[in-house]
């Protein structure tokens, strides 16, 4: 009976051994799992912070871009409006000017055409004016125009061509042509005129 006794306990101790054993282990894997439960809890909060700040950043990103496209398109429409409406108070400066102080607007028309009749290696040519000048210098051609090119013939020719004010010099068969009036100097002026004007009106936003 005492072999008996003695294998039954030591068949609970071993039992009991395993048992805690077991017990040990299983606490153990619950930690691990827990643990590693844990970490990927993390580690998933943190990519989704990660990315929703990424996303609420890009969000941001295309709010700003489009408010710098359209300060962008009014800064554009706002140089636009104040170039054209230089422009137009040029033209204003010029039909005053043409109109009302004749003799100024006379010298003028003499140096454009000495300039126009200098540029053109040819001693027959044509100069064209419009309307409201046509009627002035017809009477005084022969004066006017030998006065300002001495030594070429000049005829001013009896269409007249649109423009507010100036002339225009070509050769007698329209293969050279000087614009000088007032719409072709502005166009030839036209970049540094666009760039002068910007600077004077938008002196810190001329480039922007």
């Amino acid at each position: 009976m005492d072999q008996v006794n003695e294998l039954e306990l030591a068949i609970l101790e071993r039992a009991n051994r395993m048992a805690n054993e077991c017990r040990e282990r299983a606490e153990h894997s619950r930690d691990n799992i827990l643990h590693d439960a844990g970490e990927r809890i993390r580690l998933r909060e943190e990519r989704e912070v990660l990315l929703a700040k990424a996303k609420s950043e890009r969000a941001y990103r295309r709010i700003v871009q489009a408010h710098e496209l359209q300060l962008q398109k009014e800064m554009d429409h706002l140089r636009w409006n104040l170039v054209e409406g230089v422009r137009e108070q040029l033209a204003q400066r010029m039909r005053s000017f043409a109109q009302q102080e004749r003799e100024q607007y006379r010298q003028l028309l003499q140096k454009l055409l000495v300039s126009g009749a200098q540029a053109i290696e040819r001693d027959a040519l044509v100069a064209e004016v419009n309307r409201r000048d046509l009627d002035w210098l017809q009477p005084i051609w022969g004066d006017f125009s030998a006065a300002a090119a001495a030594g070429k013939r000049i005829a001013l020719a009896s269409v007249p061509i649109h423009t507010l004010g100036g002339i225009l010099i070509r050769s007698e068969d329209n293969r050279i042509r000087v614009d000088n009036t007032f719409e072709g100097r502005m166009e030839r002026l036209g970049r540094q005129l666009h760039q002068t004007i910007i600077e004077r009106l938008l002196p810190n936003g001329a480039q922007s």
